[in-house]
């Protein structure tokens, strides 16, 4: 049986993760330089390696000899270090790599599937179902295509200082979730 809050709170947690909202600057750059983002095949390649990384990240852990709890922890370090540079407009991690194919590299991979979400879902999937976990995918992959296809309303609509708030409350919600994803495994290393 499906929870619906389960659900909401996988797709927030994603969404915190990928902040798609606070990208569209970086997209909007991408698709000037561009000329075209192939809004769907991102979001498609985005799902299939998040997907492919929830069935297979536990086998990868193992290869490594490393448990759920080990990269759960290490994970909300992750996503504690991602809230920390939202929250105060920094940038730790950086993504390089400009190539001729926008819509893969850098869009699917890493900005929407980057290191951040692919650790979150092996994260999340210690707390939740399989099941919640994909619907969380497919809901926070649709907002993704939504907000990739509408990046030249969204810049005319918030402007530079709404993505600025959005950034930030997604952060702090986004540093809450780390805290509890830690509290709740630091006890099981």
């Amino acid at each position: 049986m499906f929870v619906l809050k389960d659900i909401f709170s996988v797709s927030l947690i994603l969404f915190s993760v990928i902040d798609i909202i606070g990208s569209v600057p970086v997209v909007i750059d991408l698709r000037k330089k561009q000329g075209k983002i192939h809004s769907g095949r991102a979001t498609i390649i985005s799902g299939i390696l998040m997907i492919a990384f929830l069935f297979l990240g536990q086998s990868i852990l193992s290869l490594f000899g490393l448990d759920i709890g080990s990269f759960a922890v290490a994970g909300a370090i992750v996503m504690f270090i991602i809230a920390m540079e939202m929250i105060l407009g920094i940038t730790l991690f950086k993504n390089e790599g400009s190539s001729k194919s926008g819509s893969i590299v850098p869009l699917a991979f890493p900005l929407i599937a980057g290191a951040g979400t692919l650790t979150t879902i092996l994260s999340v999937i210690s707390v939740y179902d399989t099941q919640k976990v994909i619907v969380g995918i497919i809901v926070i992959l649709l907002f993704v295509y939504l907000v990739l296809k509408s990046t030249n309303w969204l810049e005319r609509k918030l402007g530079e200082s709404g993505f600025d708030v959005l950034r930030r409350v997604f952060g702090i919600i986004l540093l809450a979730i780390s805290v509890k994803i830690f509290k709740t495994h630091i006890g099981l290393i």
